[in-house]
């Protein structure tokens, strides 16, 4: 059985730098060549989703918006060469946060996507931890028991309860193939325009004290979980080269992954 390619990114809901940045996300992706692809931030009502899939020929587009009066602005997305068998979503709560899941085949064996976006909060965040409890038993209740990977930007860095919560039930990808996981994957260079980042402090005065204020932070959020029945074959680091002609230019504000996944044992 060929392995599966898949990727994860965020791709950033602010559009002020986006027509510089998303030649580099369609060449990028272009080289890797992913079966299915897991996008968070997508900007609605543009639907950069969309836009990226009609770029890079992908038939299959499944579009997960957030809750409430937020459903109009940003969206979770699926990007795939394979049709869809199953598609679902599940309202994770904290922030207007959402999961989505889309099953396609692998050879003769079901499998299952899901994608996340999880709730901000620097450091350790019980929401964040309930949130990742009920995506876990979300799957696990899904008809005929697939195989699943699960993947997105969780919010969270490794040592965190929820990461470790993941862990508890999958595997990290990254950290399987590696031994450890990326040393970051947010942010990148790129500069971020005047709104989103005044929106970024006002969230530190709101949800974590003034003095955890950290400007040179960096940490790896992004990963991509699987099932203990899949095996990852390859797994790094990826949509992390800058703009040629602007170095300070890149695809988004985090680093992408991209994992080479294929079944344990698939004969059994």
């Amino acid at each position: 059985m060929s392995a599966l390619k898949i990727v994860t990114i965020n791709i950033l809901f602010d559009l002020s730098r986006w027509a510089e940045r998303r030649d580099l996300l369609v060449q990028g992706l272009a080289q890797l060549k992913p079966d299915l692809v897991a996008l968070q931030e997508v900007r609605l009502p543009e639907n950069t989703a969309q836009w990226l899939a009609d770029q890079l020929g992908y038939a299959h587009v499944s579009l997960c918006p957030k809750t409430s009066f937020e459903r109009r602005k940003e969206a979770l997305a699926i990007l795939s060469r394979l049709p869809f068998q199953a598609q679902g979503w599940l309202d994770l709560g904290g922030q207007h946060r959402v999961a989505q899941y889309v099953q396609v085949s692998h050879g003769d064996l079901p499998l299952v996507l899901a994608n996340t976006h999880l709730y901000w909060q620097p450091g350790e965040s019980p929401t964040r931890l309930r949130q990742v409890e009920r995506l876990l038993a979300w799957l696990k209740d899904l008809p005929g028991e697939p195989a699943c990977i699960v993947c997105g930007d969780f919010n969270g860095t490794p040592e965190t309860q929820a990461i470790q919560r993941m862990r508890q039930d999958l595997v990290s990808a990254f950290a399987a193939v590696n031994g450890h996981e990326p040393d970051y994957t947010c942010p990148t260079p790129l500069p971020h325009a005047f709104w989103p980042s005044l929106r970024t402090l006002l969230g530190f005065f709101l949800l974590v004290r003034p003095s955890q204020l950290d400007l040179s932070w960096r940490g790896t959020l992004d990963y991509i979980f699987l099932d203990p029945r899949l095996e990852p074959l390859a797994c790094q680091v990826v949509l992390d080269q800058p703009s040629k002609d602007r170095p300070d230019i890149y695809p988004s504000d985090h680093f992408g992954l991209c994992a080479d996944i294929t079944f344990k044992n698939p004969g059994r």
